[in-house]
């Protein structure tokens, strides 16, 4: 899982290298993410791991921090 981890902070990093993503921040509730922001999360997280995440999964509860991102991905891949 840690690879998986460290992927998606590459991601996250790619598209606000301003920010600091740690274990207390909501990404969604805190406003560090906006609705165009998570269309590029999903089309990167779909081109690094080789998914396809369906649009009922693009939900800003899904995309509110790592972990809960990570379990997006662990799920889409099964």
């Amino acid at each position: 899982m840690n690879e998986i981890k460290n992927k998606i902070h590459q991601i996250l990093l790619s598209i606000r290298p301003d920010l600091v993503f740690d274990e207390n921040v909501n990404y969604i509730d805190d406003g560090y993410f906006d609705s165009f922001d998570i269309v590029t999360i999903v089309s990167e997280l779909e081109m690094m791991f080789g998914i396809k995440i369906s649009g009922l999964d693009v939900l800003p509860e899904n995309f509110n921090n790592t972990e809960k991102i990570i379990r997006l991905v662990e799920r889409t891949m099964k």
